[in-house]
């Protein structure tokens, strides 16, 4: 179980609100392992190249908008969950957000995350 599990995941959370593309990369590559994966409700990514690629026509389509990690990060056996928000440009924030990132056996990269837009819905 990494120790530092909260300062990956605000150091992956910052690879979102970099506008540098280089900058962006080298913050990514820092944080993800090779073969890490990238799931939410609009993409299905492997590598970081494919994040990365991801990442670009997201902030493409918020200009000036940033992630925002809401939670704490709760940890067990390596994986851990936290709650973030997308704020826009003018500072309107949209409804939070569900991250399941699971870690490498020695705790020093992410190889994956699962997102999960909006809050969780009670049962019809």
């Amino acid at each position: 179980m990494p120790s530092n599990a909260t300062d990956l995941i605000d150091r992956y959370c910052a690879v979102w609100n970099e506008a540098d593309d280089a900058r962006r990369a080298t913050l990514l590559h820092a944080v993800w392992a090779k073969d890490a994966t990238y799931t939410d409700p609009r993409a299905d990514t492997t590598g970081p190249e494919e994040l990365l690629a991801h990442i670009v026509r997201i902030r493409a389509s918020r200009p000036g908008a940033r992630i925002e990690r809401t939670t704490a990060v709760d940890i067990h056996h390596g994986i851990a969950r936290f709650g973030w928000r997308v704020v826009e440009a003018d500072g309107t924030e949209l409804p939070e957000g569900l991250d399941i990132a699971i870690f490498s056996s020695d705790g020093s990269h992410i190889e994956s995350i699962i997102g999960f837009f909006g809050p969780l819905q009670p049962p019809s």
